[in-house]
């Protein structure tokens, strides 16, 4: 974990999911998965967009040519445990992610991009198709 990623962790978790910084204003969640190799938990911070009764987000990874850490965990194991920021607090929950099937990332993919110029230069930046996966929550 970088230090980076470690000081929105906290900021997030001390200040009821609010930060400050780049992500000041966004949906930001924590998305804590099973690392594929070392079998222990890792948190990672990022950028959830709503998507009807799921959240999805995006394995951009700045548009980096390798898919992020987490997207390989999710690979192995499925199941995550999602801290989100939403109005008044954090909502947490478990649930199961699913890469978007190809038909609807790309639309997908272009909504984001128009509401978020940074996501679509990431795509500009590599030749990897970037994946959103849902977070379908388990009750």
């Amino acid at each position: 974990m970088s230090d980076w990623n470690d000081k929105i962790i906290k900021e997030f978790r001390e200040h009821n999911g609010v930060v400050g910084g780049s992500f000041a204003g966004a949906h930001l969640l924590l998305l804590t998965t099973v690392g594929a190799k070392s079998g222990e938990k890792r948190t990672s911070p990022m950028m959830y967009f709503p998507n009807g009764d799921t959240r999805i987000v995006v394995a951009s990874k700045s548009g980096a040519d390798t898919h992020p850490h987490w997207y390989h965990n999710l690979m192995k194991n499925s199941e995550v445990h999602v801290e989100a920021s939403v109005e008044g607090g954090i909502e947490e929950y478990d649930a199961v992610a699913s890469v978007m099937p190809e038909n609807l990332r790309v639309v997908k993919y272009a909504e984001i991009g128009a509401a978020n110029p940074g996501f679509a230069e990431y795509q500009t930046k590599t030749d990897r198709k970037i994946p959103i996966v849902v977070l379908n929550r388990v009750d």
